[in-house]
C-alpha cells in the first residue's frame, strides 16, 4: 500500500471513530460529511435537546463550542497525519494518544437559528507540538452562527 492511500485511510478511520465512538458527538448527533488532508466538514440538524434559550429556540453556547472543537481538533490531528508516516493504525493511536485542547475561544455572532448547522476548520499554524486553527459554524442558510480559535497539543 503506497503511503498516500495508507493516509488516507487513517483519514477514514479517525472520521469513523469521531463519528461513531465518540458517544458525545452521537448525542450532539454530529456527522463527519467530509474530512481529509485538505478539509473538515462537520454537520448535525437542529433538535429540541439541543436548545440552550428556550424562549428563543436558539442552539446552546456549548453545543456550538463544542462542535467548533471537534472541527478544530479534527484538523489538528488532521495536519499531524500529514506530517508523520506512521506505519499503521496502531502507531497513529500511539502518537495522537496525547492530543487535546489546549485553549479554546468562541466568539458567538448571531443567535444559533436554523434547521442545520455546519462547520469547517483551517490551519493557521503547525507545528510538532503545537496547532493552532480557525473554526467557524454556518446555519443551512449560510449564516454565520460563530467562529472559534482553539490550540491543540498534537505531539
Amino acid at each position: 500500500m503506497n503511503c498516500d492511500k495508507k493516509r488516507i485511510d487513517l483519514f477514514a478511520t479517525v472520521a469513523n471513530l469521531f463519528a461513531s465512538k465518540i458517544l458525545y458527538h452521537k448525542l450532539l448527533g454530529l456527522e463527519v460529511i467530509k474530512y481529509g488532508p485538505d478539509e473538515v466538514l462537520l454537520g448535525f440538524d437542529w433538535r429540541p435537546e439541543l436548545v440552550g434559550n428556550p424562549a428563543q429556540n436558539i442552539l446552546h453556547g456549548g453545543v456550538t463550542s463544542s462542535v467548533l472543537d471537534v472541527a478544530g481538533g479534527l484538523k489538528a490531528i488532521g495536519e499531524r497525519i500529514k506530517q508523520i508516516q506512521p506505519a499503521s493504525l496502531e502507531e497513529l493511536q500511539k502518537q495522537l494518544a496525547g492530543v487535546g485542547t489546549i485553549d479554546l475561544r468562541v466568539d458567538y455572532l448571531r443567535p444559533g437559528r436554523g434547521k442545520r448547522f455546519e462547520a469547517t476548520a483551517k490551519i493557521i499554524r503547525a507545528g510538532n507540538k503545537i496547532c493552532v486553527c480557525r473554526m467557524q459554524m454556518k446555519n443551512q442558510q449560510g449564516l454565520e452562527i460563530a467562529v472559534g480559535t482553539g490550540t491543540y497539543l498534537v505531539g
